[in-house]
């Protein structure tokens, strides 16, 4: 091919820059698991939205994404509430924790999730259960999620998109799971999340 080809354009530095600056924030990634839920609005719109916003965030890539579960809601009344469309998301990143809170809540408040009552509907929950083998008491992030080993909406899915998953210091899904059961944690077949392309 010519360098006289029309069609043949130099890739700008500032390109260059940018896949360059991509791949170096991918270096040492870290694995980290992250559940989503919602009961308001199009609930599985919504979940596909916030696996987008994930992947579209700098220094984090999308590597697996479960079945769709529908289950009651957590702490409240039967009938009380719609009930939960729940996935799990594994991710490798380079962000640290706590940047990653940062951009759960910032999806979360893209999506107009309001907290004003615990365990009250919303329309998004982007909840970081396990962050590499991290295990931190710190009340603003406890690592692994304080309540995922004991949440089949959380352990089902987790154990359909890695089977040999463990909760850092409580062991793996799979017997946690077994303990736990899988009581009211409905598949939801009919119904799929893609992975980002």
């Amino acid at each position: 091919m010519s360098s006289s080809d029309p069609t043949v354009q130099p890739v700008p530095a500032s390109v260059v820059e940018r896949v360059d600056a991509a791949d170096v924030t991918l270096s040492n990634p870290k694995w980290a698991v992250i559940g989503l839920g919602s009961n308001l609005g199009n609930r599985l719109e919504t979940l596909q939205g916030a696996i987008d916003a994930l992947e579209d965030t700098p220094g984090l890539r999308v590597k697996a994404v479960s079945p769709v579960y529908e289950t009651e809601p957590w702490g409240v009344d039967p009938g009380a509430q719609p009930s939960y469309f729940n996935a799990v998301v594994l991710i490798k990143t380079t962000l640290p924790p706590s940047s990653l809170l940062e951009r759960g809540h910032a999806i979360e408040e893209a999506f107009e999730r309001v907290r004003d009552e615990r365990w009250g509907p919303r329309t998004l929950d982007v909840d970081i259960v396990t962050y590499q083998d991290v295990i931190s008491d710190d009340p603003v992030l406890t690592l692994p999620h304080p309540r995922a080993h004991e949440r089949a909406f959380v352990l089902v899915p987790w154990h359909d998109v890695d089977p040999a998953a463990e909760v850092p210091g409580l062991g793996a899904v799979s017997g946690l799971l077994a303990r736990v059961g899988r009581e009211g944690v409905q598949p939801r077949a009919d119904l799929e999340l893609r992975l980002p392309e």
